[in-house]
């Protein structure tokens, strides 16, 4: 129906790693609700990653590529080729994602760094798995950062991404897979919105932020 419910799904799913060790990793925003779903229905710890789309400068919506909180970015060449873009073009979308990701992580009092992930069962969470860019751009960051063991939950994704995807984690958990040309995360959802800072800002306050 929405996020929560979308999380509760899921939590079901993972139940195994109910009273564990294990982290939950929201991406901000869409991401958050479903996280917390999930870590308050399995008692686990819950943090937030911010990462953030790198668009066109007449689309904010498409991402050709994505830049995480750790400075990691990742650019979908073959899109570029096809939009079009320059190299200065692509610079200035690097620029503005950066802006958005160091303004996040003040809004939402993060820090920039994560606890331990070594060793540790990570449990990365989006609302949705549309190209993966994003997602996958959050794997690289936390392998880059020593994580040994990330499992991936999305309430729903387009088939292809979710087989790309799962190459690169441990395991991916997904209670809904779509295929076809045409694919939007919200379509999964019987009530849909973007969710605003407040929201997730509302959530870390109710939360045990785990900071390490």
């Amino acid at each position: 129906r929405d996020r929560q419910h979308a999380g509760e799904i899921l939590a079901e799913m993972l139940v195994a790693y109910k009273d564990s060790d294990a982290l939950v990793l929201g991406i901000a925003a869409g991401g958050v609700p479903v996280a917390a779903a999930i870590a308050q229905q399995l008692n686990l710890a819950l943090n937030i990653l911010i990462v953030k789309k790198i668009t066109p400068p007449d689309n904010s919506e498409f991402g050709y590529g994505a830049l995480a909180w750790d400075g990691e970015i990742q650019i979908n060449r073959d899109v570029v080729a096809q939009l079009g873009l320059s190299e200065a073009d692509v610079e200035r979308g690097i620029e503005v994602a950066r802006n958005k990701v160091e303004a996040r992580i003040k809004k939402f009092q993060i820090e920039d760094n994560l606890p331990e992930v070594k060793g540790r069962s990570l449990l990365l969470v989006d609302d949705g798995l549309a190209t993966g860019t994003t997602f996958n751009t959050s794997i690289q960051s936390l392998r880059n950062q020593g994580a040994t063991r990330i499992i991936g939950a999305v309430p729903t994704a387009h088939a292809q991404s979710a087989i790309s995807t799962a190459k690169t984690l441990d395991a991916l958990y997904c209670a809904n897979i779509r295929t076809g040309y045409r694919y939007a995360v919200a379509e999964a959802y019987e009530y849909w919105h973007d969710v605003p800072d407040s929201e997730v800002l509302d959530i870390i306050k109710g939360a045990s932020i785990n900071s390490g």
